[in-house]
């Protein structure tokens, strides 16, 4: 099942390549599996508990686990996507895969620790902030295998799935900045780590273009490309330090928000459908799927393809092939772009969409250069 075309895609405007190659990227089981991953949170409730995934699929003999990180299995971000991904691999019949749910930071060593001791043929871990404890565990078992969001590989038995979420990022600012009636936008993340400034980066950029190519002087909040400094909740959970976020931004003139923090950015998201004075960019997954009661303030995703990477690591490593080369998630292979814009599709100009089109295709060339530090090597 496929979940998402990219923004281009259903505008139809990109090149036959680029449609094809954005259209066969994401899957379209983000509404149904979401629901199956909160379910299956509810079960999950200690730092160490674990979930199996249910499938009308055959039992497979191989057997793949999941180590959340601490925004947990239903975060409508990377944790329920990587959790889709996993259970697509199920439902595929290639494995019988089940999570363990991380509470605090404290927690990532022992529940890797914990899926070894149970001699699950793949673990995949979520998150850069596992980087440390996946990399000491892959290196203490240099026979098992492991997979990481959000991280580099060791080029042995860990691969990283890593996404140069800057490429999508500088849509999502140059959409941002073209639909702001204020000329003010916002971002913030949750920590101040790659997986997130990444997507700060991308955006601010986008920002910037827009104002180069239009003339315009649309002011970023929350975020410096220079000083790689700016506005953190110090959370992926908190939905009080998003809607605190929110309302300050807003206070100061933004009308489009985009949030880099996983659940917390929820928060955010509320204050803008019950204030009605700003719009949500959201991120990773489809937040009109994944988080559809905040749909109507959804302007678009700038998604991460974690399902389909994760799905494709444990089918490689069921299959006898697993991949010892990172992979990294780009706009050329669909690992990051723009979801629709859903409700707001008729609000969003044809000029933009012709733009957000040729923009993506001069990426793709290298006619337009995109420099963030925390870009996948």
């Amino acid at each position: 099942m496929r979940r998402t075309h990219t923004v281009l895609a259903a505008v139809g405007l990109a090149t036959a390549v680029l449609a094809l190659s954005a259209c066969g990227s994401k899957s379209n089981s983000s509404s149904s599996s979401s629901s199956s991953a909160a379910s299956t949170s509810a079960a999950s409730t200690s730092a160490a508990s674990s979930a199996p995934a249910s499938s009308s699929a055959s039992a497979s003999k191989f057997t793949a686990c999941m180590v959340t990180d601490t925004g947990g299995i239903d975060d409508k971000s990377f944790n329920a996507s990587a959790w889709a991904g996993m259970q697509k691999a199920q439902a595929d019949g290639k494995a019988t895969v089940s999570y363990v749910q991380s509470k605090t930071e404290a927690d990532y060593a022992t529940n890797i620790s914990k899926l070894e001791s149970q001699n699950c043929n793949l673990i995949v871990t979520v998150g850069g902030l596992m980087g440390d404890a996946t990399k000491a565990a892959a290196k203490a078992s240099p026979t098992q295998h492991f997979a990481e969001v959000d991280a580099a590989g060791n080029g042995a038995n860990l691969q990283g799935l890593q996404y140069n979420t800057a490429q999508g990022g500088f849509l999502g600012g140059y959409l941002a900045a073209s639909y702001s009636k204020t000329g003010v936008v916002a971002t913030y993340g949750g920590l101040k780590i790659p997986p997130v400034t990444i997507y700060m980066d991308g955006f601010a950029d986008g920002v910037k273009y827009f104002n180069t190519q239009k003339g315009k002087s649309v002011k970023v909040l929350g975020w410096d490309v220079a000083k790689q400094d700016g506005s953190f909740a110090g959370s992926f959970t908190d939905q009080g330090k998003g809607q605190t976020l929110a309302t300050n931004f807003i206070a100061q003139g933004a009308d489009v928000i985009f949030p880099v923090a996983g659940g917390t950015g929820l928060g955010s998201a509320a204050i803008a459908k019950s204030g009605g004075k700003a719009s949500i960019i959201w991120v990773d997954s489809d937040g009109f799927v994944s988080a559809p009661q905040y749909g109507s303030v959804f302007l678009s995703t700038v998604y991460k393809g974690v399902d389909t990477a994760v799905t494709k690591a444990v089918e490689d490593s069921s299959s006898g092939t697993f991949a010892t080369k990172d992979y990294i998630g780009d706009l050329t292979n669909g690992g990051t772009g723009l979801s629709p814009f859903h409700d707001f599709d008729a609000k969003v100009s044809a000029d933009t969409k012709a733009e957000l089109t040729k923009i993506q295709a001069d990426i793709v060339a290298g006619t337009i250069k995109i420099d963030s530090p925390s870009q996948p090597k």
